[in-house]
């Protein structure tokens, strides 16, 4: 009688296929291959993220510098880098003078521009505002920064576009406008509450992306925003030579810039 027998049935251990020695060296190779995958692809990835973000940047600084422009047309000067009162003291920023051209208009009607912008009536409409939309202008999505804060300052000297306490006439800028900075972008640990009258002055110019602790908010430099309403993304490598004449309004100087 002939019996059907399960050929794996009992069978010795030495009948089993033996390992090939050569496998764990195709899948350490595999492995290599897709670690070197991914490391020339994240670089690409970062860029095709950096260019909607800067794109929105500088729509973001197109937005302020046509709200800059409207406020002059309304007041004949741009607005003042902030507000004073009677002893001087800062009561409210530029940026909280352009709200009625940034979106802003039913908040800024709402504040008391008479107390300071952190006064307990001015500080709980910042935050209703805030935790609603925020000046959706105010901030650049390439700037890790929390809610609330902007990382875009006038620059504020006292030959700037920008001077505290009254505005700049556009006749008393005798430089080229589309040579001279108005607003420019800073690094995420230079952010300030938008709200808040603090600005950049000539010695963060000169340091963004030029000292090694102060990162350019894109890869490659900073945005800013010109007199004549155009931006542009100045390189780090742009000299402290250069810097300087851009910020200045009547030194009948130049830069040119690639």
């Amino acid at each position: 009688m002939i019996q059907n027998v399960d050929p794996g049935a009992g069978a010795p251990s030495d009948l089993t296929p033996p390992k090939k020695s050569g496998c764990w060296l195709y899948s350490l190779l595999g492995v290599v291959a897709v670690v070197l995958l991914i490391g020339l692809l994240l670089p690409a990835t970062r860029t095709s993220r950096e260019a909607p973000r800067r794109a929105q940047c500088a729509n973001n600084l197109k937005q302020i510098m046509l709200a800059m422009h409207t406020y002059a047309d309304t007041f004949g000067a741009f607005p003042p880098a902030y507000t004073v009162d009677a002893n001087g003291k800062p009561l409210h920023s530029w940026r909280t003078l352009l709200l009625p051209y940034c979106e802003g208009a039913e908040v800024f009607k709402k504040l008391d521009l008479s107390k300071p912008w952190d006064d307990p009536v001015n500080a709980e409409l910042f935050e209703q505002f805030t935790k609603q939309t925020g000046p959706a202008a105010f901030r650049c999505p390439s700037n890790d920064i929390p809610r609330g804060m902007t990382a875009y300052l006038a620059i504020v000297t006292p030959n700037s576009c920008l001077r505290p306490g009254e505005g700049r006439r556009l006749e008393d800028i005798k430089d080229d406008t589309s040579n001279t900075v108005v607003v420019i972008e800073v690094p995420a640990d230079k952010a300030v509450r938008w709200m808040e009258p603090v600005d950049a002055d000539e010695a963060l110019m000169l340091s963004i992306g030029a000292d090694r602790d102060s990162r350019s908010p894109h890869p490659s430099g900073f945005m800013v925003g010109f007199c004549d309403g155009s931006v542009r993304l100045l390189r780090n490598e742009l000299s402290a030579e250069d810097r300087r004449a851009l910020i200045t309004i009547d030194a009948r100087d130049k830069v040119e810039l690639p």
